[in-house]
């Protein structure tokens, strides 16, 4: 009796070293404990649940009675606080606040507009309280995120402006130990719940939604609950839009035949691209090379940078094909977050494919509120400068500080002498300020928001770029060329060196498709009506998008798992001496050792890159394929699949990255 006792307390109690990951057999065996109580409830309980259709909005409503459909939705929530729970203690508090928080203001604010409806009259007042409720919510939902995200990082800026020296105090253990009276919580530190940023932007989303009047509200705390906690994607994403999930807590469960097949293929392909591409290629090279880069030459950092691209997909995609087949076995889609990104050709491009749920939220809840393509707001620029002046103060060089004032110099005249070209200009600002903030979104350090600005200069860039004539692209890449040649010769220096190479390969490549492709198109027709200019620049479009994107992940991993504390200083150093190694000379005698040692990452890295690439129509066959598979054969190719995955599992089982976000 007393070893079932221990075993319950075990089994119910919080333990950091194991969380409940989609990687680890404890999740599978809540999974099948839940899915087992799930079909339970829908055998018993489902049957002739009354729906009705509100003409008004087309959202399913259910009526004033208990649902059944509603007990469903109330276990599913309670099942999702307990996964929360177990990965990250009494956190859960927090997603609690949160889910009663976004709750009554969604009734609250519905009850506002169905008394203006039923007075017939619309009250200037009522929708001054409406959006006050709304704002109110974004605000405290906001607070609470940069608290527990940020609070590092604003005192740093802080200090830096004033020249204090404050440190960060976790007022929420201070006060749980005063209330308990005993020293159980650190209060030097504020640590960081899991998933924070993703149920933040859920609940944001709601409250916004409600306002706008998109989606009426959950009629319960129960359904509300599930939206916001559902527990496969609650950790990591993907971000799940009110509008497109709180429908689907209102259908009667269905399941064919197909769509199980579909869903085990989706959690296959997740496990294998994270236990293979992802966790294999970090412990054996890419933590190796990050952790001390000048220990490496700069061939294996350069092959660091580009097998952390392939890192980086796998462990973020494959959490998300995992969290798609786990809510599809329970009759719920979450929505497409990854397209082949490494497919794009070019930045913007890279955008609509890569983590597609969080860009879809910051163009609808951040770059239209903006002003979109149309205008700028002053917050645009408020936003812009304030970034500018962050990064200005957290590099802690003076170059740095001299380009930021460059670059608000330069702004300032762009857009005072070229009145014609404001909207344009506007737009771009409402661009760079979307991707600095997304940046921000991923972490709260300098490399982040480097990272971020990176990433919109790249579209800026682009959006330049393809309105150019050929010879115009000829010219501008050869005179960027020769000030990067120029500047090296003058001062030397690895970081140039490497921005020269990269100029001459944009350089090399544009000359070439200018004077030697399109000519050979223009004598023979035939190739021009067979695509093959088109092929040709879409293969070298991506090849440039790839690297580029690479390049700026060098930002996103140096400051990826750091304590917050220390997270400015390492980052930076890490990603400074990457490129000094990368941008040296380089010793090519050395590298076929270096493949020769790692044959078995690389060739990991190219048959990922393989997959990758395949063309979607025969990626789209397969899953079908596996999907409309006898069970008995279905089954063998589990078996088989797991087994390979347990042959490539390590020593300690990686959290996923998208995890610390």
């Amino acid at each position: 009796m007393k070893d079932l006792f221990t075993f319950l307390i075990d089994i119910f109690s919080f333990d950091k070293d194991y969380p409940l990951l989609f990687t680890q057999f404890n999740f599978w065996a809540f999974f099948l404990i839940v899915f087992a109580g799930y079909c339970l409830l829908h055998s018993n309980w489902f049957n002739n649940t009354k729906l009705v259709k509100s003409a008004a909005n087309n959202n399913a409503i259910r009526d004033s009675r208990f649902s059944k459909l509603t007990l469903r939705n109330g276990y599913l929530f309670i099942v999702s606080l307990f996964f929360y729970f177990k990965t990250s203690g009494l956190f859960v508090l927090l997603l609690i606040f949160s889910t009663f928080l976004g709750y009554f203001l969604g009734i609250w604010m519905d009850k506002i507009a169905d008394s203006q409806q039923s007075n017939t009259t619309t009250s200037p007042q009522s929708n001054t309280y409406r959006k006050t409720l709304m704002v109110a919510g974004v605000v405290i939902n906001l607070l609470v995120l940069f608290y527990f995200k940020y609070a590092y990082f604003f005192t740093d800026v802080y200090n830096n402006m004033f020249n204090t020296s404050h440190e960060v105090v976790n007022h929420f253990a201070q006060f749980a130990n005063h209330f308990t009276k005993t020293p159980r919580f650190d209060a030097s530190k504020i640590l960081l719940p899991v998933g924070i940023s993703f149920f933040t932007f859920q609940n944001i989303s709601y409250i916004v939604d409600v306002y706008k009047r998109k989606i009426r509200h959950a009629d319960n705390v129960f359904d509300f609950g599930f939206y916001t906690t559902f527990f496969p994607q609650l950790v990591a994403g993907p971000i799940v839009r009110a509008d497109q999930f709180i429908p689907q807590l209102y259908k009667r469960y269905f399941l064919s035949r197909r769509q199980f097949g579909i869903a085990v293929f989706w959690i296959l392909n997740g496990l294998l691209k994270k236990i293979i591409l992802s966790d294999y290629l970090a412990v054996n090279f890419v933590y190796r090379v990050f952790d001390n880069p000048l220990m490496f030459t700069g061939f294996e950092n350069l092959s660091a940078l580009f097998i952390y691209s392939l890192q980086v997909y796998a462990d973020f995609s494959g959490y998300t094909d995992i969290a798609i087949g786990v809510a599809m076995l329970m009759g719920f889609y979450l929505p497409q977050n990854f397209n082949s990104p490494y497919k794009a050709t070019n930045p913007a491009g890279f955008w609509k494919r890569w983590h597609m749920s969080l860009s879809n939220w910051l163009k609808d809840y951040l770059y239209i509120p903006l002003g979109g393509n149309r205008r700028a707001t002053a917050g645009s620029y408020i936003i812009l400068g304030g970034m500018l002046i962050v990064v200005a103060l957290m590099a802690h060089t003076a170059w740095v500080t001299l380009v930021v004032t460059s670059v608000i110099v330069l702004l300032v005249a762009v857009y005072f002498i070229f009145p014609r070209h404001r909207k344009e200009f506007n737009t771009n600002v409402n661009n760079m300020d979307t991707m600095l903030l997304g940046g921000m979104w991923h972490g709260a350090s300098f490399n982040f928001i480097t990272w971020g600005g990176l990433n919109g200069l790249g579209i800026l860039v682009y959006k330049w770029w393809k309105k150019q004539g050929a010879r115009a692209r000829v010219v501008s890449t050869e005179i960027i060329f020769a000030i990067f040649l120029l500047a090296d010769i003058i001062w030397p220096s690895p970081a140039l060196n490497l921005f020269a190479v990269w100029a001459g390969i944009i350089g090399s490549g544009t000359l070439i498709r200018y004077m030697v492709v399109a000519p050979i198109v223009r004598k023979r027709p035939r190739l021009q009506e067979s695509n093959f200019q088109f092929k040709i620049d879409k293969v070298w479009n991506i090849f440039l998008t790839f690297v580029f994107i690479t390049f700026t992940r060098l930002f996103f991993r140096s400051g990826s798992n750091l304590d917050p504390a220390e997270a400015n200083q390492v980052a930076w150093n890490t990603a400074k001496n990457m490129v000094h190694q990368i941008g040296s000379h380089w010793d090519l005698s050395l590298v076929p050792d270096v493949v020769h040692v790692y044959y078995k990452v690389f060739i990991v890295f190219v048959i990922g890159m393989v997959i990758h690439w395949l063309p979607d129509n025969f990626k789209r066959r397969y899953r079908l394929s596996f999907a409309l598979m006898p069970i008995w054969l279905m089954v063998i190719v589990v078996v088989v699949a797991i087994f390979v995955v347990y042959q490539f599992i390590t020593a300690d089982l990686q959290p996923f990255i998208y995890f610390q976000f």
